[in-house]
């Protein structure tokens, strides 16, 4: 982990132009290590109707609220109240850049992600906005076997999203970005012992 902390403060993140949006949000991408091996945590949105991210494979995370001093804050209050996963008893590496969904469809707001590394005996329990958790190895999404597509009908036309294959589900969208964010920064070798 020591070696991806270094990348995350070497970088410098990409900050969205806020004047662009009109919610702000933060993920927390949850790291653990098991047997030498780094694993990432995902959880499965419950179905909520009117939510447009209903049933997603998704990051912990929510919306901004006005008792938040950052959006750290934020990503650390929707960690606990999603999953009574309190990352500040792990450590936050860092940041990465920024995000917008890209469909007009979906509301105006900016998406911090964060990643944090928490203990590989953590142990959490999920409310009822969360309907699974799965744990994947960093290795497993690197490979590319991993990789699989995301097949929705727009408008009456057929749109293909890239994503990854985690159990019977595909992670695509915002948390597919957010992935390639957080592989970018890793070599070959890191995936295994990061």
């Amino acid at each position: 982990m020591a070696a991806l902390a270094a990348r995350l403060s070497l970088r410098v993140p990409v900050d969205a132009r806020r004047e662009d949006v009109t919610r702000l949000a933060a993920v927390a991408a949850v790291l653990r290590v098991v047997d030498g091996a780094p694993e990432l945590l995902f959880i499965k949105r419950a179905e909520h109707e009117g939510d447009p991210w209903s049933g997603h494979m998704a990051f912990p995370g929510g919306r901004h609220e006005p008792g938040d001093s950052t959006l750290e804050d934020t990503a650390c209050r929707e960690s606990l109240e999603e999953l009574a996963l309190d990352l500040r008893a792990g450590t936050i590496l860092g940041r990465l850049d920024d995000l917008a969904p890209r469909s007009p469809a979906l509301p105006p707001i900016l998406i911090r992600p964060y990643v944090a590394v928490v203990a590989p005996d953590v142990t959490f329990s999920p409310s009822d906005e969360v309907a699974a958790t799965f744990w994947v190895p960093l290795a497993v999404l690197a490979h590319e076997d991993s990789r699989a597509e995301h097949v929705m009908t727009i408008n009456g036309a057929r749109a293909r999203f890239p994503g990854f294959r985690v159990h019977e589900h595909i992670v695509w969208g915002l948390t597919e970005r957010i992935v390639q964010q957080l592989l970018s920064l890793l070599d070959d070798g890191a995936t295994t012992g990061v």
